[in-house]
């Protein structure tokens, strides 16, 4: 394995561009037939400014999004571990030289007790986050992930436990596979290589390459899920799409597989960071990114994230998103202390929305998205290449949605506030209606019933 970013050929790629309104159709056209795009189409689309070919691009996001994933809308909730931290990078309140932060490690107890409060609220999604240090190894990382599973709070129980930690080696992907992670998320944070020694001086994160090929020694131990992001603000953000669909390729071309999912956070305001406005991305900017994304990867989930506010995400979900978190506290010991005020010393970033799950259920389903908690895919096996067999002809919507009414039909009779039930109920009597196939239809209405008479955990 080697670097295989080339900073030279994506900077040409964009200097080269020359959109034209005929190109920009044939581009999106080829987005909605899922297939992903070039590196040059996308320089494409990243270059059309013009009002016109903007707004062209925000619709080709819209109708892509309705026709693959629908109005579906997965959530999740992260979960700190642990934030001692031996880099020191510029962006992160967790940064090793920051004298400020207070550093904690959750016991065995601590971390049950936020799993348990999670659970009472109704999440079904983690993903575990970890600094980087000798203490989180994989052997750790793994006893942490089979605490998770285990711990339950009457129906509540996490199904999925996905990983943002420090890249591993291949023996230590693998003893994460044998406990049933998920997702194993890997942010390069920014492709540019200058760029990148500039805002990681110190710690092992320094090393370029070893992060940029963490993903591939995961896949190489058989974990085929896995999740790439970029920090938007530290580097142009137009060369960060171009990173961020390089890498994709790149996985696509070693594996036959790409990221299951693709994240695309800005920096926000943290403790003790150093890092001028000098590539911030303002509003506009950031919902082109996303909807540019939206058409290069058809077939990948997109994860906004809760360090956009509530307003910006609403607007930003209709170009591609397909997951988000809610509910979300990033504080050590967060869910246990959900009524206090952030505090920049005890978390890594501030967040922008911070809506509890019940407030962010409600605001889905008044707007009309079906919220899922959905893990049928990763428990049946349909991950990796299986997944893109179903995902990238666009059949995966099959069991998508009947799941997603599952896993809201539990959550409206387990957890939901009366506006949401009398919400709810209608949105699925909604979705029943729209599903063509009859035998779908018929053994989904036999599911909910079951639903209803107490059992859980049922799905196509």
């Amino acid at each position: 394995m080697s670097d295989f970013i080339n900073d030279e050929k994506l900077e040409t790629m964009l200097d080269e561009a020359e959109p034209t309104a005929e190109e920009i159709d044939r581009i999106i056209e080829k987005s909605l037939n899922k297939e992903r795009l070039s590196l040059e189409e996308t320089a494409t689309l990243l270059q059309a400014d013009k009002p016109e070919w903007i707004e062209k691009i925000f619709d080709g996001a819209r109708r892509l999004k309705s026709k693959i994933y629908g109005d579906r809308v997965v959530l999740f909730a992260p979960l700190y571990i642990g934030n001692k931290c031996i880099n020191d990078c510029e962006y992160c309140g967790f940064k090793a030289s920051n004298q400020d932060v207070e550093r904690n490690t959750l016991s065995e107890e601590q971390l049950r007790q936020q799993v348990k409060a999670m659970e009472s609220q109704g999440q079904k999604r983690s993903i575990l986050v970890y600094g980087e240090h000798p203490d989180y190894d994989a052997d750790f990382i793994a006893d942490t992930v089979e605490t998770v599973y285990d711990t339950t709070e009457g129906n509540g129980e996490i199904r999925r436990v996905n990983i943002n930690a420090a890249p591993l080696d291949v023996e230590g992907y693998k003893k994460l596979k044998d406990v049933g992670i998920g997702t194993y998320q890997i942010f390069q944070e920014t492709y540019h290589h200058e760029t990148y020694q500039q805002v990681h001086p110190s710690g092992p994160k320094s090393d370029f390459e070893w992060r940029l090929t963490g993903l591939d020694r995961a896949m190489e131990a058989g974990v085929d899920d896995v999740g790439i992001g970029a920090l938007f603000g530290l580097y142009d953000w137009k060369y960060e799409v171009l990173g961020l669909l390089e890498h994709t390729i790149h996985l696509e071309d070693e594996f036959d597989v790409g990221p299951h999912t693709i994240s695309f956070p800005r920096i926000n305001d943290a403790s003790g960071i150093n890092i001028d406005d000098k590539y911030e991305v303002n509003d506009e900017e950031f919902k082109r990114l996303v909807a540019i994304l939206r058409l290069a990867v058809p077939y990948t989930g997109m994860i906004l994230t809760a360090r956009e506010d509530p307003e910006l995400r609403d607007e930003v979900m209709e170009f591609g998103v397909s997951q988000i978190d809610a509910g979300t506290r990033i504080e050590m010991e967060g869910y246990t202390h959900a009524d206090e005020e952030q505090n920049l010393d005890k978390e890594q970033f501030e967040i922008g929305d911070t809506r509890s799950l019940e407030e962010v259920m409600y605001e889905l389903v008044r707007d009309g998205y079906l919220p899922s908690f959905c893990t049928a895919c990763y428990r049946l096996g349909r991950t990796g290449e299986h997944f893109m067999e179903f995902a990238i002809p666009g059949f995966i919507k099959r069991y998508c949605t009947p799941n997603a009414i599952l896993t809201f039909k539990e959550y409206l009779e387990d957890y939901a506030s009366q506006r949401i039930i009398d919400e709810g109920e209608k949105l699925i009597e909604e979705k029943l209606e729209e599903i063509e196939k009859e035998d779908i239809k018929t053994e989904l209405i036999e599911k909910l019933e079951r639903v209803e008479d107490g059992e859980r955990d049922l799905y196509f």
